[in-house]
């Protein structure tokens, strides 16, 4: 299957550097809505067969054109949501708060998901949610399928579950709104990521070492 993990537009917790991961949550800003209405163009080569989205309102909005423009339903599933920050909801991503957020959510990639952020969830539960989700879409036959998710759950579970992107890579790498991680692969034989928001990633054994991005492409 051929996964495009899509960061949501903007918003405005986002101009403010929050860590807002509530449910509904807010809601997209005018870039944010001019983002998503991009997304049907800046895709178009890809031949989409199911269009996912979290429960937050921002992605359900990002998702939107998207799956209009592929006379799709947007199916939405809790299971990609972000990262729950728990006791620091809210708190500026550059603050110690927000520190420990990303430290936590990178440490569950790297192998140890059994830490919990204050309040919020394990990495054994949020990668257990992510998993359930990008199965149900690899057993639905589909062959490509985007999903309309956010930045720390896609950086956490990319850096987790494909073979070439370790964690250094991702946390040097904070997505864009609306950037694109594309992988291929399925839940049985694993994932490698092919793209990093355009960016070539060279799979491990092929040319260079793991998650080294090659160029920027077309």
């Amino acid at each position: 299957m051929r996964l495009l993990l899509v960061r949501h537009g903007q918003t405005p917790s986002n101009l403010d550097h929050l860590l807002d991961t509530g449910v509904p949550g807010p809601g997209l800003t005018p870039l944010g809505e001019r983002q998503a209405a991009a997304l049907p163009e800046a895709l178009a080569g890809e031949d989409i067969e199911a269009v996912y989205a979290s429960t937050l309102l921002r992605t359900r909005l990002t998702a939107a054109p998207l799956a209009a423009a592929r006379d799709l339903e947007v199916i939405v599933r809790a299971g990609i949501r972000e990262v729950s920050a728990g006791d620091l909801e809210m708190r500026p991503g550059d603050s110690p708060e927000g520190r420990l957020y990303l430290r936590t959510v990178f440490a569950w990639a790297a192998g140890d998901p059994s830490l919990r952020i204050p309040g919020g969830e394990s990495g054994e539960e949020a990668l257990a949610r992510y998993d359930a989700v990008i199965a149900e879409a690899a057993a639905s036959g589909a062959v490509t399928v985007a999903m309309v998710s956010h930045g720390a759950a896609i950086r956490m579970w990319t850096a987790a579950r494909a073979a070439n992107v370790d964690v250094a890579f991702a946390a040097a790498r904070p997505l864009r709104n609306t950037g694109v991680v594309i992988l291929e692969g399925s839940p049985a034989d694993g994932w490698k990521a092919l793209s990093w928001e355009g960016a070539t990633v060279v799979p491990a054994g092929e040319g260079g070492p793991a998650g080294e991005p090659l160029d920027a492409a077309g």
